[in-house]
Order: C-alpha cells, then structure tokens, then sequence
C-alpha cells in the first residue's frame, strides 16, 4: 500500500520522463493517472457550465448545447494538434532528441495561433447565423448568440490549451497539463455562478456569463502552461528562437495534424447532425441529449485518460526502436479499460434517472436524458477496446486509418442508421440514440483488426 501511495504521489507531482524501459504497468499508471485527472478538468468545463446554466432556463440549456455541437468543429482542430504534438514530441523524446522536441513544441504554437485566428474571426462574426443553421428558434438565437460569439472568440485558447497538453504529454510531462487544467477549472467555477446569477457587485449576465467564465479559466490555464514551458529545464524549455517559423518542421507536424484534425472532425460534424436531427423534437430533448452527453463524455474519462497513456507509451517506444513493447502496452491499456468501463456501465444504467435530474427538474427533460443515458452506455464496452486501439494509432503518427475509420462508422452507418431510426421509421429520438453505440462498435471492431495488421509500427514521424 505505501509502495502504491508513492506512485500516486509520482504521478501527480510528475516530471519529465521517457518510459521507454521498466515495468510497462507503472508506465501506464504514472502516465494515466495526471492524464484522467487533466481530463477530468477539461470536462469539468462543460458541466460546470450546464450545471449553472440549466437553473437559468431550458432554452439556456439549448444554447449551450447547440452552440457546444458546432464549437466541436474547433475542437476537432485543437485534438488534431494536441495528437500531433504528442506523436511528434513522444518521438524525439523517444530518440533523445531533446532539441527536436522543443522546437516541435514553438512550432506547434505557431501553428495553433494561425488557425485559431481565422476560427474566431469566421465564428464570431456569424454566431447568431450558425445557431438558426443548428433549428434554434427565435428565442434561443436571442438569448444565445453573444454566448455563441464569446465561444468562438476564444478559440486561440481552446486550441492552445489542447495542443500544449498534447506536448506535455508526449514528453512524458503529462502533470504539468493537470495542473494548468485545474487552475482553469477553479477560477471558471469560481465566476461561472457569479456572472451568471450577478452575485455582489457582478451584473447578471445569464448564459452569456457561462462562456466569459470558461473564456477566463481556459486564459489563465494557457497563460500557466506557457509560463510552465519558458521555465522548464529539460527537453521543453522553450526558447523564443523555438518560435521562430520553421516550414519543414511545420509540414511534418500540419501533416499528422490534419489526419488527425479531419479524423474528429468527421466525428465531431457527425454529432452536429444527430443534434439537428433530434432539433426537429423540441427544445427539451436536445436539452435532455445535452446533458446526457456530458454525463457520458465526463465519466469516460478515465478511459480516455488510458487511451492517450497508450498514445504516449507508442510513441516514445517506437521512437527508442521497441515496437514490441509499445504493442503490449497497447493491450494492457485496453484490458484495464474495459474492466473499468464494464462496471460503470452497470451504475449508469441503473441510476440514469437520478444523474440526470441532479441537472434538470423539467420532467420531459429528465425522460429523455434517462432514455439516451442509457442507450449509450450500453456500448461502454466496445468504447474501452476502440479508444485505446484508435488513440495508439495516431499516437504511432498513422492518422490515416482512423480518419478512414471514423468516415465509413460515423458517415456511411452512424448518421443514415439515425436518420431512418428517428425520422423515416418514427422511432423518434432513442433511434438517433441507439445509432451511436451501434456505431462505435463497428468502430472498435474495425480499429482492433486494423491495429492487428501492425502496419502502424513502420510510420515514419
């Protein structure tokens, strides 16, 4: 028991570290542990704000769910950057190329400050246009559109706080992106009640107050993981040199990149649709969807945690020339997940009805969301074995095959399969809900028999 304290203890205090050789089972548990708790803080985001905002109105919680299904775009751009920083940087760190890594992690920001300047021109400019494209009624696009605009603004730092959490992770430094993602986290709950309901001297903003608290808490975040990388000693010690444009450096790095940015922006834009289709039912089952959905992505988060272990532990391996031992990380990370995500499975299920009324007292709410809880947890367990394979996949540096993947189970079956379920079968919203664990099934089936060929482990970075 003390031994395993002490590895509690390594793992949250973290350091910079390659985990290329020893015991591939205290990799994994010094590697997950910061990164469940880093995602943990992320998703805290999302249900402090629906939290708060859900004792505002059902409409609130419509916006928030409209505008948060399209912003998903940005962040299918910020998850492609975080995976290439994180197969790029785990590689050098594999090769001891410290000077790689850290000029890999300027041209990342280079990068990210490019592409976020144009999303949050383009977004905030056409915020309230975005949100009636979405079917939100006149009254939601009131209420919603300055909440909209204020998420897009801010999208420089959603992007640079995903893509700096992938450097550190590659580089084995995965604490310090904890860290940055809990000083975000308590500042955003800190003012997300206080500019929502005006509390002392702060005007009450509603809805609007949600995305300024988010806005500032990701600000501050991003500010600390900048002021971790210019003070580190090691292989991430940036330099304003590191900074300076370097187009082979950025091809490399935009390549992987935009396999892994189009492979969650496939499955990003497929939950755009789902949220449309199931539009057509009313404010209150996208309010239920909503927070269905952010109960489930909150408590997959230890599995994804997992997953992106296994993305560092591929690719500092293969970079130290030990595909071997990066594949048998790879199974043991998947194993450990679905052992977890099988009993949380069980509890969700069971108490669906419970969770989501802790967020909504509206009773047609609180039907839907029961209902769609429970279907999707019912494909927790092909979720432990997909994620896994497909997270080693591009932290291997082949964004390929998942992109690939995610087109033919999110486009070609997941969004038809809804479509006739809920609307030409009128089965109504549980067929857009039943759609997706069938889908991420198909998924993690296909990510396994790929994964199987090996092909990942001759990709060169």
């Amino acid at each position: 028991m003390k031994k395993w304290f002490q590895l509690l203890r390594q793992a949250i205090r973290g350091s910079e570290e390659s985990f290329t050789e020893g015991s591939i089972n205290r990799a994994i548990f010094l590697l997950s542990v910061p990164m469940i708790l880093e995602m943990v803080m992320e998703s805290l985001f999302a249900v402090v704000d629906i939290f708060f905002v859900s004792k505002v109105s059902t409409e609130a919680v419509a916006v928030v769910g409209l505008t948060e299904s399209v912003i998903t775009l940005v962040y299918s751009v910020a998850i492609g950057l975080s995976t290439a920083a994180t197969a790029t940087i785990a590689r050098r760190v594999g090769e001891s190329n410290t000077n790689g890594a850290r000029h890999a992690v300027g041209q990342v920001i280079v990068i990210s400050l490019a592409i976020s300047a144009v999303t949050a021109t383009v977004g905030t400019w056409f915020a309230g246009d975005i949100l009636r494209i979405m079917g939100a009624d006149q009254k939601v696009i009131e209420l919603g559109t300055n909440f909209a605009r204020i998420q897009f603004l801010s999208s420089p730092v959603v992007i640079l706080l995903y893509s700096l959490s992938g450097a550190l992770r590659g580089a084995g430094s995965a604490a310090t992106a904890m860290r940055s993602l809990i000083v975000a986290n308590c500042l955003n709950m800190i003012l997300g009640p206080v500019l929502i309901f005006g509390l002392g001297p702060f005007p009450e903003l509603g809805v609007t107050g949600a995305a300024l608290a988010t806005a500032l808490g990701r600000s501050i975040g991003v500010g600390y993981q900048l002021f971790s990388l210019t003070k580190a000693q090691k292989s991430l010690g940036l330099l304003w040199e590191d900074l300076r444009p370097n187009p082979e450096t950025i091809a490399g790095i935009v390549k992987v990149a935009t396999g892994g940015t189009v492979q969650f922006l496939i499955g990003s834009a497929s939950w755009i649709f789902l949220t449309r289709i199931l539009s057509e039912f009313g404010s209150d089952v996208v309010a239920g969807y909503t927070i269905a959905i952010r109960v489930i992505m909150f408590t997959l988060l230890p599995a994804w945690g997992l997953a992106n272990a296994a993305a560092t532990l591929v690719g500092q391996n293969l970079g130290a020339g030990k595909p071997d031992r990066a594949e048998k990380s790879v199974w043991k990370c998947a194993s450990y997940n679905f052992v977890f995500l099988l009993g949380l499975a069980v509890l969700m299920f069971v108490g669906a009805e419970e969770i989501v009324g802790l967020f909504s007292p509206n009773p047609e709410v609180i039907a839907t969301g029961k209902m769609a809880l429970r279907v999707l947890c019912l494909g927790y367990a092909a979720y432990a074995y997909g994620m896994v394979v497909i997270q080693s996949l591009n932290g291997a540096g082949d964004t390929k095959t998942p992109t690939v993947l995610n087109l033919i189970c999110f486009w070609a079956i997941e969004i038809p399969v809804a479509y006739v379920l809920a609307v030409m079968m009128n089965f109504g919203p549980i067929g857009v809900f039943v759609s997706v664990p069938f889908a991420e099934s198909i998924l993690a089936l296909l990510g396994i028999w790929r994964f199987r060929m090996g092909k990942w482990k001759l990709v060169k970075v």
